[in-house]
């Protein structure tokens, strides 16, 4: 049986470089988080910003997470439309 390990358990700064098969999943995991992130209005660039000010990455997918849900609130209430009532004058 093969040695499976969750990509938590790999570090930036690990001595031990990925395999083939482990870099082709890091870069389909990156990609979907990428879509995403555009999904839902925030692109790539934000992302990278909010990784490096800290954010986890666990953190991030919360944050599109949140985000996800505010965009299918909006989306089932259609579009917003904004009156304005004039009073009536004198």
């Amino acid at each position: 049986m093969s040695n499976v390990r969750s990509i938590s358990e790999f570090h930036p700064h690990s001595p031990e470089p990925l395999t083939f098969a482990q870099q082709a999943v890091l870069e389909r995991a990156v990609a979907k988080i990428v879509l995403l992130g555009e999904l839902v209005g925030v692109s790539a660039d934000q992302m990278i910003l909010l990784l490096d000010s800290g954010l986890t990455v666990g953190e991030l997918l919360d944050y599109l997470g949140v985000r996800t849900r505010q965009v299918e609130v909006m989306v089932k209430r259609g579009p917003i439309e904004v009156r304005r009532e004039w009073p009536e004058g004198d």
